[in-house]
């Protein structure tokens, strides 16, 4: 089955939402600049009341990776999402934990194409390689798609090597399609699931998972 996340958690509400949808991840963003910035206390309080087999992934952005692993012990993360410029040095970010790499899209494609492309062969802990139609300028949770034709090749060559996760504009109404075009390993969810930056709508969030699970029936 394809991975869940739903991303951009500031409260209890919005992650029991999302655990009894059927997500398989919750996210939870430690970037000031963010409207869905959450301290380290109040996330430590939502995760101490979530359930063992869902993922609980932070995410950051050019932190030190002290810091991410200082924060990762605090509150009880099982996995982190490096959504800078972090991909540019993985060894750099070797924690202990398992982690996703945010890749920019428009870039990361055409590097591809230009056969220019960077594997994380020899990262230790690697999770998965996100693509995300983020940009330096704004990192993530735009409601933008990137192209998701032109990134159909880039997906299936990539995840033969590590599993891929798409993130950028995804809603119930299009997740069916991407996953049944794409086939990805997973999919990352924010302002696609809100009523509001920051404050998820419900409705959303059972109709995202379960569009996603109607692809994988169809795919089966």
């Amino acid at each position: 089955m394809t991975w869940v996340k739903i991303c951009g958690m500031t409260n209890l509400e919005d992650a029991l939402t999302a655990v009894e949808a059927g997500a398989d991840a919750v996210g939870f963003v430690f970037y000031e600049k963010s409207p869905r910035n959450i301290t380290v206390e109040a996330a430590r309080r939502i995760i101490e009341k979530l359930p063992e087999s869902v993922e609980k992934v932070g995410v950051f952005v050019n932190e030190l990776p002290e810091r991410v692993s200082a924060v990762a012990d605090d509150v009880g993360l099982t996995a982190v999402q490096f959504h800078g410029d972090e991909y540019e040095n993985p060894e750099k970010y070797a924690i202990s934990l398992k982690a996703f790499f945010c890749l920019p899209a428009a870039e990361t494609i055409q590097k591809w194409k230009n056969s220019v492309f960077f594997t994380f062969q020899h990262f230790p802990n690697l999770a998965g390689v996100m693509l995300d139609s983020g940009t330096r300028e704004a990192r993530g949770g735009t409601g933008k798609t990137f192209a998701w034709g032109e990134a159909h090749g880039f997906v299936k060559t990539t995840g033969t090597l590590h599993p891929v996760v798409i993130a950028g504009g995804l809603t119930p109404g299009n997740v069916e399609w991407a996953v049944g075009f794409l086939s990805p390993w997973g999919v990352d969810v924010a302002s696609g699931v809100e009523a509001r930056p920051g404050k998820k709508d419900p409705e959303k969030v059972r109709a995202f998972v379960k569009a996603v699970r109607e692809a994988d029936r169809k795919a089966s």
